[in-house]
């Protein structure tokens, strides 16, 4: 017996670039950088003075009711307005709004945060010192747990199927939509809202990624900082924000006659076993990931035309995560189109690997590959085609294509998207 078939029916988005998916997509097809300096007073306290903040603030978006903000963890906001907006744009209902329901015990939430409520845990805390225990919210748990944001989607669609929050580092949403595939597969729901958030562009958090110099230092050209592959590149982009896909059963979505962006082909895991913060040279790792995830999906290598690489702009990473796609793939690897949108993005940590996955299935279903933006002079290490300048068009007819997402810790994880036909 084969596999459950699932598909991705439902896209929502709240980045650096924009507020939902289309405004996104529009500036990922125009090169635009979401990186900026940060608009805080002590700046100078600091190596690195920007990063990629969200473009509209929950609070503008229309969608949340302040009060209702605070109880949530600026991250829980972002995923919320993420997951809002997929439902909506899968067809099922939402508060007032027209559109199908689903059983509830059909429904699943697998929303994942590499970190969680960096901002309430610090904020609560400073409360206590400054004014007592008595004046710290009673929401603050809530707000901190990294199954928070999970929990909040939970909630707000009644999804009794499961709630799960898989913590993975970078590969934290990418090893969630795994999970939520495997739902799906293993007959536990028909429909899971999957994907992931982060909102930690705090003090601490860029004192700390700069002490370990993983940032970009390019104070005076913020928009210039994330170019993975490029010789000049010095690190990442700090990012935040959100992206959710809605996964449904192939049998369900047909159903009900609904949209289908993509088939959500297969994951593939493995772990590096080598150190807690740098790739094996030889990206032997993020190799048996995407191998693991060919394996799954049951494509062959020949038949993935694009990856969207985890390509951080990390002088190690970039590098490596190339060496693995080459043991990966052997001669196809160099027929490969790959891009690194955190170029745009900045690192959206936990929320990256959602993310990039959904700009993976729109590039299948609009045909279209986002560049990789700053990519002036290709590293001497890089010979693999790399789409710079101008995004590049997919030929049309059967095409599948991999998003790849690694973390601390050694964590890979690799998805595969083909295109509905």
């Amino acid at each position: 017996m084969g596999k459950t078939r699932v598909v991705v029916t439902g896209l929502g988005a709240s980045t650096p670039l924009g507020g939902d998916v289309a405004s996104t997509w529009d500036a990922l097809l125009a090169g635009k950088s979401g990186s900026r300096t940060l608009p805080w007073d002590d700046l100078d306290r600091l190596p690195v003075q920007f990063a990629a903040q969200a473009a509209v603030e929950p609070a503008d978006s229309g969608v949340l009711a302040k009060p209702r903000m605070r109880r949530m963890d600026r991250c829980q906001q972002f995923a919320l307005i993420a997951a809002i907006e997929a439902m909506k744009d899968a067809g099922y209902a939402h508060g007032d709004t027209e559109g199908l329901t689903v059983d509830p015990d059909r429904l699943g939430v697998v929303v994942s945060s590499g970190i969680g409520g960096l901002h309430s845990a610090l904020n609560s805390y400073d409360v206590f010192r400054e004014k007592g225990w008595n004046r710290v919210s009673p929401f603050t748990v809530p707000m901190l747990m990294p199954n928070g944001s999970a929990a909040y989607v939970g909630l707000e669609f009644n999804a009794t199927a499961g709630i799960h929050a898989l913590v993975s580092a970078c590969s934290s949403s990418a090893e969630a939509i795994g999970y939520g595939i495997d739902m799906i597969r293993a007959g536990r729901a028909d429909v899971v809202i999957a994907g992931g958030t982060e909102a930690c562009i705090h003090p601490l958090q860029m004192a700390s990624f700069g002490a370990m110099r993983a940032m970009s230092t390019r104070n005076e050209a913020p928009e210039l900082a994330s170019r993975p592959y490029d010789k000049a590149r010095d690190g990442f982009v700090l990012g935040e924000g959100s992206a959710v896909l809605i996964l449904e059963s192939e049998e369900h979505a047909r159903a009900r006659g609904a949209k289908i962006y993509a088939i959500a082909s297969g994951v593939g895991y493995s772990a590096d076993g080598h150190d807690m913060v740098q790739p094996p040279e030889d990206g032997r790792g993020a190799a048996k990931a995407m191998q693991r995830c060919l394996a799954d999906s049951g494509l062959e290598p020949d038949q993935i035309v694009h990856i969207n690489a985890h390509g951080t702009s990390t002088p190690q990473g970039d590098v490596a995560e190339l060496q693995g796609i080459k043991k990966a793939f052997g001669d196809h690897a160099y027929r490969l189109s790959i891009t690194a949108t955190k170029s745009m993005t900045g690192h959206l940590l936990g929320g990256a690997g959602a993310l990039e996955s959904l700009i993976t299935v729109l590039s299948l279903r609009e045909g279209v590959i986002p560049a990789t933006v700053n990519l002036e002079n290709l590293d001497d290490q890089v010979d693999l085609d790399i789409i710079s300048g101008e995004p590049r068009k997919l030929p049309e007819g059967p095409a599948a294509a991999l998003n790849n997402s690694f973390g601390f810790g050694g964590h890979n994880v690799t998805l595969a998207f083909e295109r509905a036909l």
